[in-house]
């Protein structure tokens, strides 16, 4: 019977397959050579692979637009990236030059915008959406941003109470302020509550555009704004909600022209085991020819559609690589691999709300295989990774600690929000370093080109943060 880690993987997979691939026994990520980058940067590391960025834009835009094609369908499609997913200058600026348009969620954000139009990385015909609640302070940077010329800023409401801020701040704006209504859906059934706390009821919606926005001359709609949490999936709960909000986009546009766009929210799911499967193609073909046919009954001209994909569009770019420093057998049945860092503190999403990723190991796939649990160097409890797409159980090469060669392992697809959640060079649990993070690039001719955004944290570093006094100081 063949056993070796390679065998598991051949035997339950289709493997290579796209992003992975073995090069003279060592993983390799999109044509990466990892073995390359652990010696040359040692462990561990996060790394960011910009092109699969504009691979993934790419990819959705032409869905949509042959889509759009198909249907006949008269609107137009707008790809939006949503900055709170990942707001490295690296990752933005890999995104805006795919022509991208932006969603932000704080006032922050607004400063990140005039920041990258100073830069010369977007201009004011770029499409802005605002979600979040709108607090005094980022109510004032939206008026801000349409002052400085961005007309297509488009300031979605999230709460009825928000309307009267929002009509103040118009009024003094002395000009048209375009806004949008998000929908309130019904969560799923296994959530803690039923509805969802962002966005106005649907059953209040078409009252509160009557009463607060129709004769308001300061304000145009222009945008029903419907998110679904658990992201776009081919299942009864996800088309009963759309369907839901397509009514409600439906009796809007009836009652208000001015409204050209159905903004999508929630995004795509990305692949977090080898055995992903979901058709791209047919979704968004069903999306958008059910948007024309509610349209075409009620005699309505068809929105622009708009989606805001962010774990979408850089989650597949992320990886980290780490180094098991030993095994345990802590009981006749249970092995531990641990790792040079913490789960905690690097995959904060898999520590947090239970979130998968692809995990394999870089080396030693010629090896026999064992099921294992993962741990951090930390001291807490839940600081481990001990479950994979395999029935859930997760399996990697056996290895002895006397090995000339240690085992390296990495977890990938990890661009989306794990810098944000954990605090990207703050102070981290037990104050263990946050590790090096490494970009990666196609120059003109195609070649790889590597290089180091920032080191690992250095002792100086957290101390200066905790306020002690450091040799620098």
């Amino acid at each position: 019977m063949k056993n070796t880690y390679f065998d598991l993987i051949d035997q339950s997979y289709y493997f290579p397959q796209e992003g992975f691939d073995l090069k003279n026994d060592y993983l390799t990520f999109y044509g990466i050579s990892l073995q390359y980058l652990i010696q040359k940067y040692g462990t561990p590391f996060k790394l960011v692979y910009l092109p699969r960025i504009g691979e993934q834009i790419r990819k959705a835009r032409n869905l949509f637009n042959r889509a759009i094609k198909k249907n006949n369908y008269r609107g137009r499609y707008h790809y939006c990236y949503c900055t709170k997913c990942c707001h490295f200058s690296h990752v933005v600026k890999t995104a805006l030059r795919e022509k991208v348009h932006l969603e932000t969620s704080s006032s922050f954000d607004i400063d990140l915008i005039f920041k990258l139009l100073e830069e010369g990385e977007l201009t004011t015909s770029t499409i802005v959406v605002h979600n979040g609640y709108k607090t005094e302070d980022y109510l004032k940077k939206i008026i801000k941003l349409n002052q400085a010329g961005f007309k297509n800023s488009i300031l979605v409401l999230d709460s009825k109470s928000e309307i009267e801020r929002v009509k103040k701040y118009a009024a003094e704006y002395k000009g048209i302020l375009k806004i949008g209504i998000r929908i309130a859906i019904d969560e799923e059934p296994q959530t803690a509550y039923y509805t969802s706390r962002l966005g106005i009821r649907p059953s209040e919606i078409i009252d509160f555009y009557h009463e607060q926005i129709k004769d308001d001359n300061n304000l145009s709609l222009k945008m029903v704004h419907f998110f679904i949490d658990s992201g776009i999936k081919d299942n009864v709960y996800y088309w009963g909600e759309f369907q839901k909000a397509l009514k409600i986009f439906v009796e809007l546009k009836q009652d208000c022209p001015d409204i050209k766009a159905l903004n999508l929210g929630g995004g795509f799911p990305i692949r977090n085991n080898l055995g992903f499967d979901y058709n791209y193609e047919y979704m968004i073909n069903e999306i958008v020819s059910n948007i024309k046919s509610a349209c075409q009954e009620s005699e309505i001209d068809e929105p622009d559609i708009f989606t805001e994909f962010g774990k979408y569009t850089v989650g597949e770019s992320g990886a980290i690589i780490f180094q098991v420093l030993e095994q345990k057998h802590q009981n006749d049945r249970e092995v531990w691999y641990m790792v040079n860092n913490s789960l905690m503190n690097t995959i904060p999403d898999a520590w947090s709300i239970l979130e998968k990723f692809i995990m394999l190991p870089i080396n030693k796939w010629n090896n026999e295989y064992t099921k294992v649990n993962i741990g951090g160097i930390s001291c807490d409890h839940s600081d481990y990774y001990n479950s994979e797409d395999f029935n859930q159980q997760l399996f990697l090469p056996k290895f002895s600690n006397s090995d000339t060669e240690p085992l390296y392992v990495g977890f990938f697809h990890t661009g989306a929000y794990q810098d944000s959640i954990s605090g990207y060079g703050g102070i981290k649990h037990c104050l263990i370093p946050a590790p090096k993070l490494i970009v990666i690039d196609r120059d003109e001719t195609g070649n790889f080109v590597d290089y180091v955004y920032r080191n690992e944290q250095t002792v100086d570093d957290m101390l200066s943060i905790l306020g002690y006094k450091t040799e620098k100081e």
